[in-house]
């Protein structure tokens, strides 16, 4: 097999975990049994793949998410790693936009990355449960100021 363009599309968490769970059900419904030790290693690579993926945010999103998300970033002046490497890590904080905007600094004022982080937690989905953890806190923080 040969690689014809290494660079021809960049595909988020949300695709690949898309693509595997896909495929994962494919091969539950053809019920093949007998496997070659190369199939074996596919095996372990797509198991360890998903499980790592199902631990980030992308589990959460969906088509739609992700179009909405990279309509809404047209406004920003970012580059196509920079718009994946937001939805793929959903960051919620000035400094993991720091991290993974390359010259953050001279690039964005405070206003601009607090505006990002506006978009970024108010389009895509995080964790629910850690979510209702967070308003939580934030209720009892308000309660024992009050």
């Amino acid at each position: 097999m040969e690689v014809k363009d290494a660079n021809a599309a960049l595909l988020s968490n949300f695709e690949v975990f898309q693509l595997l769970t896909d495929l994962k059900q494919q091969r539950k419904e053809s019920g093949k049994n007998k496997q070659s030790s190369g199939q074996q290693n596919l095996n372990t690579i797509m198991y360890e793949t998903l499980k790592y993926i199902s631990k980030t945010p992308c589990r959460y999103q969906s088509p739609e998410t992700v179009r909405n998300f990279l309509i809404a970033m047209k406004g920003h002046k970012l580059t196509k790693a920079e718009k994946l490497q937001l939805l793929n890590h959903r960051p919620v904080t000035a400094v993991e936009i720091q991290l993974m905007v390359e010259e953050s600094e001279e690039r964005l004022t405070e206003e601009q990355i607090e505006s990002l982080l506006q978009t970024v937690t108010s389009i895509l989905p995080g964790d629910p449960e850690e979510q209702q953890r967070d308003s939580a806190m934030a209720t009892e923080d308000k309660s024992a100021q009050a």
